[in-house]
């Protein structure tokens, strides 16, 4: 056997287990709920009756699933725009070496991240309560009553209230990547900014933005994707969906049909869209915010 051969023998033997990992517990299960969503089912009995793409046709009309579709691309771009905002900035200050406390912030930014979804919902659901809770008890001590709601009894804003939690708990985690990428740009590129005179914006939009931006780039991606899964986590310990299905989401919606209405041939059509949607969009991020890597 020629050494080529065993070379590749040997890298076939290494990479083996993790390919079989792979083909078991995520091809063949996807595989499995495309197929299921060809079908009627109710997830108990042993009766599967194909109806081809019936389920489809039927979410194509289904008005509480459009409006969890609405829901989860609102909160996919008011949580990635506000978070790589809110990320960027504080990372761009506690980067300064002449930032006091620093390491200080940078711990209690991160904490949110160690959290438990649980906990983070127990925690906006306090400060979210009517009559006890911080949000209104503070809008009553500026004397602005007429701002005070039912923040998660109210249609129109549960949303949002949703969305602030996620946001308080994604912001310490991109904080640390941008930090970590803003610390690698050479001290030498701004000590010749200042000499030039550029003010700190400047600075920032010149230098640390586009040096910085395949890291921003992969980030968008994991908005998308932690968005889509950690909503529903949230609204279920937080919303259950209601008020009147508005805080519905894509994973929320597609649980409630699988394993709360015994429609499980129905709750993987949901499952499938969800996979192409995901996909489709990642996709389209990644192909518009390309851009030449910048070295340095």
């Amino acid at each position: 056997m020629t050494d080529t051969k065993s070379r590749n023998l040997f890298i076939l033997l290494c990479l083996a287990p993790a390919l079989i990992m792979f083909v078991l517990f995520m091809v063949i299960p996807t595989a499995e709920i495309f197929r299921m969503s060809l079908y009627q089912w109710g997830g108990l009995s042993g009766s599967q009756h194909f109806i081809g793409l019936d389920n489809f046709r039927s979410l194509w009309n289904d008005m509480n699933f459009i409006r969890s579709v609405q829901n989860s691309i609102l909160l996919i771009v008011v949580v990635a725009l506000i978070t790589i905002v809110f990320a960027l900035f504080i990372a761009s200050v506690l980067v300064r070496e002449d930032t006091r406390g620093s390491t200080f912030f940078r711990i209690v930014f991160y904490i949110p991240n160690i959290l438990s979804i649980v906990v983070i919902a127990g925690i906006f659901s306090a400060i979210y309560s009517p009559s006890t809770g911080l949000l209104n008890s503070f809008l009553d001590l500026l004397q602005l009553e007429g701002l005070q709601r039912r923040w998660l009894g109210n249609e129109t804003i549960v949303i949002y209230s949703v969305a602030a939690a996620l946001i308080w708990q994604a912001t310490g985690y991109y904080m640390v990547m941008y930090l970590s990428s803003i610390a690698s740009i050479p001290s030498s590129y701004y000590e010749a900014a200042s000499l030039e005179g550029i003010s700190r914006f400047k600075e920032f939009t010149s230098i640390t933005l586009p040096l910085i931006w395949s890291t921003i780039r992969t980030t968008l991606t994991f908005y998308i994707i932690s968005t889509v899964n950690l909503s529903f986590l949230l609204v279920t310990a937080m919303t259950g969906g209601g008020p009147n299905r508005s805080s519905e989401v894509f994973l929320s919606y597609m649980y409630n049909q699988a394993y709360g209405n015994s429609s499980y041939g129905y709750g993987m059509a949901i499952a499938v869209v969800v996979f192409i949607f995901l996909f489709s969009i990642s996709a389209i991020v990644s192909s518009i915010t390309k851009r030449d890597v910048l070295e340095y």
